[in-house]
């Protein structure tokens, strides 16, 4: 009588402490969010259920949607400006420092990662006084090589103000999508580039033709990631601006909305259920750009894969 095939019961026991932590702090809240958004205050301090009412309140009442489209918008061009500077920056530093000549490649590779490691608060902080027009080095900076004029109090200003938070997240994050490229650049076999060479294909135009496509899939979770990451976003609008995301809510994305309505505010009380609803309307979004991303990018890169 054949046997059958052990049960690898090792397995469950070394995965079971990260499932229980991520069910107990992840999937147990989310699902909890999700079924209070369906809920109300009802009279007599009691709770009752209102199904999609929240949502329909959070879409359709002028006080609330004008708020939610306005932190949406905000949110996608935060979330723009990650896949149009951050990622193609992080791709061109990686093809630089996966050049085998390069000197110091450690130390650059080092240098540009630290600002990921850094605390939102940190980062904040310190650029809020570097782009201060007071007590702020900037302006010095800029009139050192006779650009002052260029200076404006960009944090100030409604029109500047989220951009210039957005390109001190790409600052800090950089180093993500440069070090996840560089590891996808040294993965590549020797023997395609090789064979490359010997057709009378290096330099950019290797990289073009040979590196570029076989990165694609590496690039591709490089762009959801991101985009998982900016609609969560909140640390450094909330350090930079405060909970209102001035100027005049010109820097307000779906993460300051969520915690002024959820926590209140000021004199803003606070509401936990429309608060579930914004999470909810949160999942829901990032949800679908994540199937999007499987289901219609994802599977048309498999073929580059080896």
């Amino acid at each position: 009588m054949a046997r059958g095939k052990p049960v690898r019961w090792h397995i469950a026991v070394f995965l079971a402490p990260a499932v229980l932590v991520y069910t107990a702090l992840m999937i147990i809240p989310l699902f909890g969010t999700l079924g209070q958004s369906l809920f109300n205050k009802g009279g007599e301090g009691g709770v009752d259920f209102v199904g999609l009412a929240n949502f329909a309140t959070l879409f359709g009442d002028p006080r609330w949607s004008e708020a939610f489209w306005n932190a949406l918008g905000n949110n996608l061009w935060f979330f723009l400006i990650h896949m149009l500077v951050q990622n193609p920056i992080g791709i061109a530093l990686a093809a630089i420092l996966s050049t085998p000549r390069l000197r110091m490649a450690a130390f650059y590779r080092t240098a540009i990662f630290i600002p990921t490691i850094l605390s939102f608060v940190i980062v904040g902080f310190v650029w809020k006084l570097i782009l201060s027009p007071i007590w702020g080095i900037a302006p010095g900076m800029l009139d050192a090589v006779g650009l002052k004029s260029l200076f404006a109090p960009w944090l100030g200003r409604e029109e500047y103000a989220l951009t210039t938070l957005a390109l001190i997240s790409v600052w800090q994050f950089v180093g993500i999508p440069m070090m996840l490229i560089y590891a996808a650049l040294l993965n590549i076999p020797d023997e395609v580039l090789e064979a490359a060479e010997m057709d009378g294909i290096t330099g950019m135009s290797q990289f073009w033709k040979i590196k570029l496509p076989l990165i694609l899939p590496s690039i591709g979770i490089i762009s959801i990631l991101t985009f998982v990451g900016n609609f969560n976003a909140f640390d450094l609008i909330y350090v930079a601006q405060g909970a209102l995301a001035g100027p005049d809510f010109s820097t307000d994305i779906l993460g300051t909305f969520l915690y002024r309505t959820f926590f209140g505010f000021q004199l803003q009380l606070g509401d936990p259920y429309m608060g579930s609803a914004i999470a909810g309307a949160m999942f829901a979004i990032i949800l679908f750009g994540v199937c999007v991303y499987l289901w219609g990018i994802q599977t048309r890169l498999r073929r580059y894969q080896f």
